[in-house]
C-alpha cells in the first residue's frame, strides 16, 4: 500500500503512519525471542506444536472479536469474496512459514531460520519488482546479486539449497504482499486467517495428536499459551502492514533474524562454519547496500519535495 501524503491541515495521517511503525518493531521483536518460547515444545513433534497455536489463536481471537464488539466488521468482511481469497491465500503462507519455523527451531536448525529472515527483505524488493511494478535500481541490483551469491555459496557447501531459509523467506514475503493488499482490519483479518487454518489443526489434533488435552497440564498451558505468543505480534503486524510500505517493513525486519541469529550462535551453540558465516556475511553486505540506497533515494525525493 503506498504511503498517503500529509497535509498541514491534520496530523491524522502521521500519527498513523507512527502507530504502524511501532507496531511493526514490536512484531519483528516479539518474533526475534520466539525460539526460546518454542523450545520449550522439545519432544513434542512441530506439527502438533504448530496445530496447537494455530486452534488456540483462534479461540483467543474470537473471543477478543466479540469483546471488542468487532463483529459488524468480521460479518462485512465474510461478504467480500476477493477479500476472502486474499486471506486464503495469506493464511495458507502463514501456516506454511509456521510450520517451517516450528520445525528448524525444535530440530537445533535456529540458524537456517535467521538466514531465511535476513532474505527476506530481498524478496520483498523482488516482489515489489514483479507484482507492483515497482523500479529496481542499481543499490537494489547489487544488493540483490550479493545475496543471490550469499545463497549460493550456501548451496555449494551443503550440497543442496538451503531451503528451510528460502521457504520461511519466500512465505512470509508472500504473505506480507497478501496482508497489504487485503483492505482488512488486522484483528479481524488475523481472526479469519485462523478461522480458515483452524478446523485443520483441530482435525490433526483429534487424529494424530492424541486431542487437544493429551500432554500433561503444564505443557498444555504453555501450549494454550503459544495462542497469545502466536497472536500477538502477528496482529501487531497486521496493523503494521496496512500502514507502512513493504520496503519499510524490510528495513524492520532486520530485528528478527538479528536476535534470532545471537540466540543461534550463542545460547543454542548451534556451528557457525566458515561457509555459512562466508554466506551471512555476503547477505548482511546486500543488505547494507539495500539500506544505502533506500537512504540516498529518501535524500534525493527530500530535496525534490
Amino acid at each position: 500500500m503506498r504511503e498517503q501524503p500529509v497535509t498541514p491541515a491534520s496530523d491524522a495521517a502521521p500519527a498513523r503512519d507512527m502507530s504502524g511503525l511501532y507496531a511493526g518493531l514490536g512484531a519483528y521483536l516479539l518474533w526475534g525471542l520466539m525460539p526460546v518460547y518454542l523450545k520449550l515444545f522439545e519432544g513434542i513433534g512441530a506439527a502438533a506444536v504448530l496445530a496447537h497455536r494455530v486452534f488456540w489463536s483462534a479461540i483467543l481471537l474470537a473471543a477478543v472479536t466479540l469483546i471488542l464488539r468487532k463483529t459488524p466488521a468480521l460479518l462485512r468482511a465474510l461478504k467480500n469474496v476477493k477479500l476472502l481469497l486474499w486471506l486464503l491465500f495469506s493464511a495458507t503462507m502463514i501456516g506454511l512459514n509456521w510450520y517451517l519455523y516450528t520445525w528448524a527451531v525444535l530440530n537445533e536448525r535456529v540458524l537456517d531460520t535467521s538466514l531465511g529472515y535476513f532474505i527476506q527483505p530481498i524478496l520483498n524488493t523482488a516482489l515489489g519488482v514483479i507484482l507492483l511494478g515497482e523500479t529496481m535500481g542499481k543499490w537494489r541490483i547489487a544488493s540483490t546479486i550479493l545475496a543471490l551469491a550469499g545463497i549460493a555459496l550456501m548451496t555449494v557447501a551443503n550440497g543442496g539449497l538451503p531451503l528451510i531459509s528460502l521457504g520461511l523467506a519466500l512465505a512470509f514475503a508472500l504473505y506480507s504482499y497478501a496482508r497489504n493488499r487485503a483492505d482488512v482490519d488486522a484483528l479481524t483479518g488475523l481472526f479469519i486467517e485462523t478461522a480458515f487454518l483452524a478446523p485443520v489443526a483441530l482435525w490433526w489434533l483429534e487424529i494424530h495428536g492424541g486431542g487437544i488435552f493429551s500432554q500433561a497440564p503444564t505443557m498444555t498451558l504453555l501450549l494454550i499459551g503459544s495462542g497469545i505468543a502466536t497472536s500477538i505480534p502477528l496482529a501487531l503486524f497486521g496493523h503494521a502492514a496496512r500502514r507502512v510500505t513493504l520496503t519499510t517493513l524490510g528495513f524492520m525486519q532486520y530485528i528478527a533474524p538479528s536476535t534470532v541469529f545471537l540466540l543461534g550462535a550463542f545460547v543454542y551453540d548451534e556451528p557457525l562454519s566458515a561457509s555459512r558465516l562466508g554466506a551471512f556475511a555476503l547477505i548482511w553486505l546486500g543488505l547494507l547496500v539495500f539500506s544505502i540506497g533506500g537512504f540516498r533515494r529518501r535524500q534525493r525525493l527530500a530535496k525534490a519535495g
